[in-house]
């Protein structure tokens, strides 16, 4: 017989055994009654309740929310405590029920109870105040829970009411109605500005001396990224659609003789060549793989050697899951039906198969609102951050 000894169970095979192991038992409501009991584990046992208590009651604090905002609660209580009275009549809702509404929203951190039947503004109310674009987005939200009220539906391709909304995505040919790309426009503009911010954080421009921006809307990260950097100047691609708006925003932040307009969609027209710099400012997860590849080996051909690309939005934790990415934006985009979240590792992935080298993914101080990759056309050294 050998003396060499048999192998034993992988670690990770054996890690997959105490998980299942673990499970059973925490899976158990007899355990659950324990655990809620004993010293040693029921603080556990109540947080890991509560969470998941606030899982099964989310979509009733996002209503609350939702309602706060559409009454505008939050600003009537900006510079003083109101009663419950007062409030009522203000939204034109019974007292009893904008008691409830009150109490609920100070139950989630919205508000403060004071005294003798006052309530006022708590840090977070004040905080999603001041985030711009954040009350258009949960207001937009009325269609995005319709299309969440069968998620098997959704999951299952059924259609949604987002992709009626967002049908810019589908082409250039099918914006033919100027209130839907002024929707498009006003929702994107309202919530680019922290996204400019968190990008440009992450992305020195500095080395930069033309800035291309694709798909950018009405030119709210293109401003900001000329803001930043006197000595940049840029060209705005997008659709003709939005192009009024654009020239509007340029002209109100004194750019007009830094920042050109160039309109078109990338699907059908060339992009403009001249800049050494490209930024994908949420747009690659509008589209599906296809023509994300087109899109990045279109732009590749565009750059000189040297030149740079910015991918700038929302994107998937892939190994490790993340709440903004995997639970929230992953859902939006297939609702959209066209797009997808991707995680920075995948989007470094179709980057590197269009050609481009030192791809990094420089952290941002809030992946939540943003996260960035960054690649190299040709050599890497000489616009690297």
């Amino acid at each position: 017989m050998s003396d060499t000894a048999l192998p034993g169970p992988s670690p990770a095979k054996r890690g997959f055994r105490l998980s299942r192991l673990r499970n059973r038992l925490i899976s158990s409501p007899g355990f659950q009654s324990w655990a809620s009991r004993f010293p040693l584990t029921r603080r556990i046992a109540r947080r890991d309740g509560e969470a998941l208590f606030d899982l099964v009651a989310g979509f009733v604090h996002s209503q609350v929310l939702f309602a706060l905002v559409e009454l505008r609660v939050l600003h009537m209580l900006t510079d003083d405590d109101l009663t419950t009275g007062a409030l009522a009549r203000r939204c034109n809702l019974d007292p009893d029920r904008m008691q409830v509404l009150l109490q609920a929203g100070a139950a989630l951190g919205l508000l403060e109870r004071r005294r003798n039947d006052h309530y006022g503004l708590a840090r977070k109310g004040a905080a999603l105040l001041g985030v711009p674009g954040l009350e258009g987005m949960i207001l937009h939200h009325r269609a995005f829970y319709r299309d969440l009220e069968n998620p098997v539906a959704l999951l299952q391709g059924g259609k949604t009411e987002l992709a009626d909304f967002w049908p810019y995505v589908f082409g250039a040919t099918s914006v033919d109605d100027p209130d839907v790309a002024d929707r498009y426009s006003a929702l994107m503009a309202d919530s680019q500005t922290l996204v400019a911010e968190e990008t440009l954080r992450a992305v020195n421009l500095a080395k930069s001396t033309h800035l291309l921006d694709v798909g950018g809307g009405t030119g709210a990260f293109l401003i900001a990224a000329l803001h930043a950097n006197p000595g940049l100047r840029g060209t705005l691609f997008d659709l003709p659609q939005v192009t009024p708006g654009a020239i509007q925003r340029i002209a109100a932040a004194g750019l007009d003789d830094r920042a050109a307009l160039h309109p078109g969609s990338f699907r059908d027209d060339p992009l403009p060549a001249g800049a050494d710099t490209v930024s994908l400012v949420r747009v690659l997860y509008d589209h599906g793989d296809d023509t994300v590849r087109a899109l990045l080996a279109q732009v590749h051909q565009t750059l000189p050697q040297g030149g740079r690309l910015v991918v700038s939005e929302p994107m998937s934790g892939g190994d490790r899951p993340q709440r903004a990415g995997d639970a929230y934006f992953a859902l939006y985009t297939m609702a959209m039906q066209t797009g997808r979240t991707r995680s920075a590792a995948r989007i470094s992935e179709l980057m590197a198969e269009a050609g481009f080298t030192d791809i990094r993914s420089p952290r941002t101080n809030r992946p939540f609102i943003t996260s960035v990759v960054t690649g190299i056309r040709g050599d890497s050294k000489k616009m690297s951050k």
